[in-house]
């Protein structure tokens, strides 16, 4: 859990490279954070079939995304172009998320 929380730190940071005086908002930051936990759990082949299991990944999922959403909401409404942050949530896998910090 810390190596997923660490890599959506990172891309946080990536999406919020470059600034922007027409941020996006508060609501969008929120799903953006929400749409990285679930892609990084993805990759890392976090699946749950049974009920018990889902409900501990939703619980894994929550803890990431209440202990880094202060910081990353913040970064993202200060410093990162609304269109990198739709392009991020339109974004399929973290590969995709990359590319949106070419545009």
């Amino acid at each position: 859990m810390m190596v997923a929380m660490k890599r959506v730190m990172l891309i946080a940071v990536l999406v919020a490279w470059a600034g922007c005086s027409k941020g996006p908002s508060e609501d969008q930051c929120k799903q953006l954070l929400e749409h990285l936990v679930d892609l990084e759990f993805k990759k890392a082949g976090a699946a749950a079939s049974g009920d018990a299991l889902k409900a501990d990944l939703a619980k894994q999922k929550a803890a990431v995304i209440e202990t880094k959403s202060g910081d990353f909401i913040a970064a993202c409404k200060d410093k990162t172009a609304k269109s990198r942050v739709e392009c991020a949530l339109a974004a399929t896998d973290l590969e995709a998320v990359g590319k949106c910090d070419e545009q």
